[in-house]
C-alpha cells in the first residue's frame, strides 16, 4: 500500500465472484478498497489497462456509474509487481441483481443505461479506432459449423472416456448430439459478418454491474472494452440477465429493456434484429463452458451450463418470438 494514499493494511480478504480475473476486498487504516489482480493473460498487458482506466475516468465525468481507479504516488493505475499487474478501486458498496429480481420497470432503466454507456463511450473513445481489437471475445465473423462438428465430436470423445461418469457427463453427451441435430437442420441460416460497430463494455452481465438500492451504482470489470457489433452486446447481456433456470428467456422484461436502449441508442428495431439472429447462431456453436470442463479441467462455470444450454434450444423454437422481443 505504500504506493498509494490509502494508508495501511488492515485485512484483505478474496471476493469469490469472477472468472477471468481475481479480486480482493481491502480494509485499510483509511477505508474500504477493491484490488483487482489482472489475471487473464489476454487483458493483463499494463499499457492497455491504463487506456482502459482513463476511459472509465472519462466516462465518471460524464456521470456514466463506474469505479475508475485510485492512481498511485506515481501518478500511475497500474502497479506491476512480481510481473502482475494489479489495480485499486475505490470499494463500491452494492449487490448484484439477476434480471428475476429486476422490476419491468427497472428492466427499463437497465436497457436505457446500456444505451447510455454505449452514447458515451463514442463520446470518449478515438473516433479512428472502427476495426476490432486483437483482445475482442467476440468474432465479427460468424462461426463456420464444420468447424463446430469437429468440436462436437471431440467433445463427445471426451465426455465417453470421462471416469467416473457423472450427471454433467450425461447432461452434456445430451447437449451436444441434441446441438449437432439443430446445427445440421439449420446451417443454412448462417448470418454474414457483422456490421453497425462501435465501443462497448464488451462483457455486460449481472456479476459486473453493482446496485444500491434499486439503482445501478457502478459498471465493473472493463477489461473486454472494445469495437464491436453495438446491439449484440444489447442480446447477449439479454440472454445472461433474463434467463430462467430452465432456459427460457422473460420475454416482457427484455421487452422493456430492449425498447428503453433503442429509445437511449437511437438504435433501429432492425439493428436490434440483426443483432438476436447473430447472438442466436453464436450460441449455437459456443461451446465453451464444455471446452473449460473437459479441456481444462475447469468447473467454475459449470452451474450456468443446465440453463445456458437449454436457451440455445429454446430460442431457436421460439425465434420468431425472441425477434419480436428485442425489435417489435
Amino acid at each position: 500500500m505504500s504506493r498509494y494514499a490509502a494508508g495501511s493494511a488492515v485485512t484483505c480478504e478474496p471476493v469469490e465472484q469472477g472468472l477471468l480475473n481475481r479480486g480482493y476486498r481491502l480494509r485499510t487504516t483509511r477505508g474500504r478498497y477493491f484490488l483487482k489482480h489482472h489475471f487473464d493473460p489476454d487483458t493483463a498487458e499494463p499499457a492497455a489497462i491504463e487506456r482502459r482506466h482513463r476511459a472509465t475516468q472519462r466516462l465518471a465525468d460524464l456521470g456514466v456509474p463506474v469505479a475508475p481507479p485510485l492512481a498511485g504516488r506515481d501518478g500511475r493505475t497500474v502497479a506491476v509487481v512480481g510481473g502482475h499487474a494489479y489495480a485499486l478501486h475505490p470499494w463500491v458498496e452494492g449487490r448484484h441483481r439477476h434480471g428475476g429480481q429486476l422490476t419491468p420497470e427497472q428492466c427499463a432503466r437497465l436497457g436505457a443505461l446500456l444505451g447510455a454507456v454505449h452514447a458515451a463511450l463514442e463520446r470518449v473513445m478515438p473516433p479512428k479506432a472502427r476495426t476490432r481489437p486483437a483482445t475482442s471475445p467476440h468474432p465479427v465473423r460468424s462461426a463456420d459449423p464444420t468447424d463446430t462438428f469437429a468440436v462436437i465430436d471431440d467433445l463427445l470423445t471426451r465426455v465417453r472416456r470421462h471416469r467416473p461418469a457423472d450427471s454433467f457427463d450425461e447432461l452434456a453427451r445430451h447437449r451436444l448430439l441434441e446441438r449437432r441435430a439443430l446445427l445440421e437442420r439449420h446451417a443454412h441460416r448462417r448470418p454474414p459478418r457483422g456490421a453497425a460497430t462501435g465501443w462497448v463494455h464488451g462483457d455486460f452481465h449481472p456479476f459486473n454491474l453493482l446496485y444500491k438500492g434499486d439503482a445501478p451504482a457502478a459498471i465493473v470489470d472493463w477489461d473486454r472494452l472494445g469495437v464491436q457489433p453495438r446491439a449484440e452486446e444489447v442480446v447477449r447481456a439479454a440472454a445472461i440477465f433474463f434467463v430462467r433456470p430452465a432456459g427460457a428467456l422473460d420475454l416482457p422484461k427484455v421487452r422493456a429493456y430492449a425498447h428503453a436502449y433503442r429509445r437511449a441508442a437511437g438504435a433501429a428495431p432492425s439493428e436490434l434484429a440483426a443483432a438476436v439472429h447473430r447472438v442466436w447462431w453464436e450460441r449455437l456453436n459456443d461451446f465453451w463452458m464444455l471446452r473449460w470442463h473437459y479441456e481444462r479441467g475447469d468447473t467454475r462455470a459449470d452451474p450456468q451450463f443446465p440453463a445456458s444450454s437449454a436457451l440455445a434450444v429454446w430460442w431457436t423454437r421460439e425465434y420468431e418470438a425472441v425477434c419480436d422481443a428485442f425489435a417489435g
